[in-house]
C-alpha cells in the first residue's frame, strides 16, 4: 500500500513536471510568436512609409529621372560632336550636301555664269618667279555645268601699269601688298568683257605635286615638236665655263603626237615650251597645250579610281591647300566640283583668234620686246566673240 502511494507521488511529481516543461515551452512560443508580429508589423509599417513617402514626392521622383535622362544624352552628345569633329566629319559632310545640292547662294555669279581667272607662275627657282605666263579665263555655266576655257597669250601689251600682261601680277604686288591679283583680274575682265569672280593661283612646284599625287595624266599630244632651249630651273646665272651659247642653262625636250602620260614634271615642261620651231614655238600653241593639261588633270580626278578612294581624295586635298592660292570658298569648291563632275570636264577650249590680234614692229615703245595689240586698238572684237562663246544658244 506505501509503494503504490509512493509510485503515485512520483508519477505525481513527474507530470507536474512535465506540465511546467509544457508551459514554459508554449510561453516561449507565444512569446516567439509575439515577436514575429512585431516584426513583421514593423516591416509592413516601414513599407508603408516608404510608399507614402514616394507617392507624396512623385513628382520630384519623375523630375529627378528625367533630368539624369537628359544628362545622359547632353554629355553623351558631346562625346559625339567631339568624336565627329576630331574626324572632321561635320566638315566633309556640309561640303558633300553642297557638291549635291549646289545652292546658289554659296558661289558668285552673272547671268548664270561663275567666272574663275587660273594663273600659274614660276615660283621659287625660276628665273621671274611672279612673272604669270599662264593666264586661262574659265567660264562655269550652271544651267547646264557647261565649262569653257579661254587662254590669254601672255605677250599681251598693256600701257597701266607698262608691260606684258604676264608682269601685271608681279608689278601690282611691287606697289601694294595683295594688288596684284586684283589688278590682274581687273585687266583680263576688260579684256574679255566679263566680270571674274574669284581667282586660283598656283607655282610650277605646286603645279607638279598636283599632277604627281594624282599618279599622272594622259594627254592628248595634237602636234610633234622640239624644243632645243627649254630652261633648266637654278641655271638662270650660270656661266657655262665661258661657253657663249650659254647652253648650259637650257636642255632639248621632245614630244611626240598621240596619247601620252606624263608625270608633273613631263607635263610642265609640255605646258611651258616656248621654242619649238615652227607653230608649236608660238604663244597661242602654248596656250593650247596648258589648257589641255588642264583638261587631263579634271578628268583624271573624275576617275574612278581618284574618287572612290578617300586616302587619295585626303591627300588631294592637303595637296591643293597647301599649293594654290584661291578666294573661292569651300562651299564654291564643291559647287564647282559638281559642276565638273556632271560635264565630265571640260566642254571647249579656246584661244583668242589671230584675226583679233596683231604684233607691231620691235619699237622702244614696247621696251623692244615681242608684244600682241588688239587690232583697232580695243578689245570689242574679242569681247564680242567671247559674248558669242559663253551666250550663244547654238
Amino acid at each position: 500500500m506505501s509503494k503504490k502511494k509512493d509510485k503515485l507521488i512520483v508519477h505525481s511529481k513527474s507530470q507536474i513536471g512535465l506540465n511546467k516543461n509544457l508551459n514554459k515551452n508554449s510561453g516561449f512560443s507565444r512569446d516567439k510568436n509575439k515577436k514575429q508580429n512585431f516584426v513583421f508589423k514593423d516591416k509592413s509599417f516601414f513599407i508603408l512609409r516608404l510608399k507614402k513617402v514616394f507617392l507624396k514626392n512623385i513628382i520630384w521622383i519623375k523630375i529627378l529621372f528625367v533630368g539624369a535622362f537628359i544628362l545622359v544624352l547632353y554629355f553623351s552628345f558631346i562625346f559625339v560632336q567631339n568624336t565627329l569633329t576630331h574626324l572632321q566629319i561635320p566638315f566633309y559632310s556640309s561640303l558633300f550636301v553642297d557638291f549635291l545640292m549646289t545652292p546658289p547662294h554659296k558661289i558668285l555669279s552673272t547671268e548664270g555664269r561663275t567666272n574663275v581667272l587660273i594663273l600659274g607662275k614660276g615660283g621659287e627657282g625660276h628665273n621671274a618667279p611672279e612673272l604669270t605666263d599662264t593666264i586661262i579665263f574659265m567660264s562655269i555655266n550652271h544651267s547646264d555645268s557647261s565649262i569653257v576655257l579661254i587662254s590669254i597669250p601672255r605677250d599681251i601689251w598693256i600701257t597701266d601699269p607698262k608691260g606684258k600682261i604676264n608682269s601685271v601680277y608681279m608689278q601690282g604686288n611691287d606697289k601694294e601688298q595683295g594688288g596684284g591679283i586684283y589688278l590682274v583680274k581687273s585687266l583680263v575682265s576688260g579684256i574679255v568683257g566679263e566680270k571674274i569672280h574669284y581667282y586660283a593661283l598656283v607655282d610650277f612646284s605646286g603645279f607638279k605635286k598636283l599632277i604627281d599625287v594624282v599618279g599622272g595624266i594622259e594627254v592628248e599630244v595634237a602636234n610633234s615638236f622640239t624644243d632645243n632651249h627649254f630652261p633648266i630651273p637654278g641655271r638662270e646665272n650660270d656661266l657655262c665655263g665661258g661657253d657663249p651659247t650659254l647652253s648650259c642653262r637650257h636642255e632639248t625636250i621632245r614630244f611626240e603626237k598621240g596619247l601620252t602620260h606624263m608625270d608633273g614634271e613631263t607635263a610642265l615642261k609640255f605646258a611651258r615650251s616656248r621654242y619649238a620651231k615652227g607653230e608649236e614655238g608660238t604663244d597661242f600653241a602654248r596656250g593650247a597645250r596648258q589648257q589641255l593639261v588642264v583638261d587631263a588633270f579634271i578628268k583624271k580626278i573624275l576617275t574612278r579610281e581618284i574618287l572612290f578612294s578617300k586616302d587619295k581624295l585626303v591627300e588631294i586635298k592637303e595637296t591643293a591647300l597647301s599649293v594654290v592660292q584661291t578666294d573661292i570658298p569651300l562651299s564654291g569648291l564643291a559647287i564647282v566640283a559638281r559642276r565638273l563632275y556632271d560635264n565630265k570636264g571640260i566642254s571647249k577650249s579656246y584661244v583668242i583668234p589671230r584675226d583679233f590680234l596683231f604684233v607691231p614692229n620691235y619699237s622702244p615703245k614696247y621696251d623692244n620686246l615681242y608684244v600682241i595689240l588688239p587690232i583697232g586698238g580695243n578689245w570689242q572684237k574679242v569681247q564680242e566673240w567671247v559674248d558669242s562663246i559663253l551666250y550663244s544658244k547654238n
